[in-house]
């Protein structure tokens, strides 16, 4: 094992679960030094509470945790939205997008607090301990990095659930119910436990954000959501900041049942995992804004979007928040937005989804060329040209062959 560094204060990214929680008097044991606690605020609701006591009675002289709900929304969540990317045909990318805010509010409280270490609660096996440390390095290269997963041995939850227990720590995750959770105001992740073996059903207790399907109202209910150059603005008519237009359809979305993903993904690191993901608003969202980018974007640009969209979550997945990649894809993604303006009508009935209405000021989409009623603007007869030189390659290719056959 090599040599550990001299550390003499950490900043901790603290979530006051049973990974974050254990670290504290570990760090201070181990390393002997100060320990600040961080927790950026980005919707986790009640899990935030009595965080600063509990970062204390762990052992940090101090803790702090801000409210970057406004900046996630609006300058992480929704230029996620904008790109169109989802990470291997479902995921929408909830924890991954989340960590670069996480890393950068923790960079910025070292250098306030004159720290010369950050560390984090990430497994050795995860995707997280790369988004966290790539954010880290490209932001403050210098600050030293303790990763304690890496270190310590401490193998299981149940490991740490003993841990926290012998340093009097308290910890809500149980030998019972020991799922890994991450929420904020995108979505919530669940790992662990039961899921671990992929041909189990997730009980329903574990869900935490939606409702049942087969228990959703038995009437369907119709959602508006309006949107300004690919940035939602309005829900059902009425124009809503970021945070509250978020809340908004999470809860609309969440008491239909809408918005479920249960997930077998493959880690930035090499393996698969098995997760289910509750994202109840950015569902619908992501339905509607595709639904006004079909009547306002071209052919070409709408389907090389869809290349640049899955690149751009590979770059959201692996940590390369923080890159100039990730700015030219943001380039690429503005300039598609500038006529995705409009509005659109969702239908929502028992977890499902249904695209019912859009409509678009610069809308592409022409009622009188695409009508099955003869008119002026679209002479039939054209395409039989069109149809003759689209085909020419395979005419030739056919008398080629035709030629072969007679021989």
């Amino acid at each position: 094992m090599s040599t550990r560094p001299n550390v003499k204060k950490v900043v901790l990214a603290y979530s006051g679960g049973l990974d974050t929680s254990i670290i504290v008097p570990w760090l201070r044991q181990n390393y002997g030094c100060e320990v600040v606690c961080y927790c950026a605020d980005l919707g986790q609701a009640e899990e935030l509470s009595g965080l600063e006591e509990k970062a204390r009675a762990s052992g940090a002289s101090a803790c702090y945790v801000e409210d970057l709900r406004e900046e996630f929304v609006r300058d992480y969540l929704f230029p996620l939205l904008q790109s169109g990317a989802i990470y291997e045909r479902t995921y929408l990318l909830g924890t991954a997008i989340a960590r670069p805010l996480i890393a950068k509010g923790q960079v910025r409280i070292a250098e306030r607090e004159g720290a010369d270490t950050v560390a984090h609660g990430c497994t050795g096996k995860g995707n997280d301990q790369v988004r966290f440390e790539l954010t880290y390095m490209a932001l403050n290269p210098h600050l030293t990095i303790i990763a304690p997963w890496r270190e310590w041995n401490i193998r299981s939850r149940e490991d740490a659930i003993d841990y926290a227990v012998e340093h009097n720590v308290p910890v809500t995750a149980t030998l019972k119910s020991i799922y890994s959770r991450d929420r904020n105001i995108w979505h919530i992740s669940h790992e662990g436990g039961l899921l671990e073996e992929p041909w189990n059903e997730p009980e329903e207790s574990m869900y935490t954000l939606t409702t049942a399907p087969e228990r959703a109202p038995d009437t369907h209910e119709y959602v508006e959501i309006g949107f300004a150059r690919g940035i939602p603005i309005s829900v059902n008519g009425s124009a809503l900041g970021p945070v509250a237009l978020l809340t908004a359809l999470n809860k609309i979305g969440a008491r239909h049942g809408v918005g479920r993903v249960d997930l077998v993904e493959n880690r930035l690191v090499g393996m698969k995992s098995h997760g289910v993901y509750e994202t109840p608003g950015g569902t619908l969202l992501r339905a509607a804004h595709q639904g006004l980018e079909e009547i306002t974007l071209d052919r070409d640009t709408l389907h090389y979007k869809d290349v640049v969209a899955q690149r751009y979550a590979e770059v959201v997945y692996n940590g390369q928040w923080f890159t100039p990649l990730r700015e030219a894809l943001d380039a690429f993604v503005k300039v598609t937005q500038r006529n995705v303006t409009g509005d659109v009508r969702l239908k929502l009935f028992k977890g499902s989804v249904t695209l019912v209405g859009r409509q678009a000021p610069r809308s592409l989409y022409s009622s009188d060329i695409a009508s099955f009623t003869m008119s002026e603007t679209y002479n039939q007869a054209d395409a039989e040209g069109f149809i003759r030189l689209v085909g020419l390659p395979l005419k030739v290719r056919g008398l080629v062959e035709g030629a072969d056959m007679q021989r």
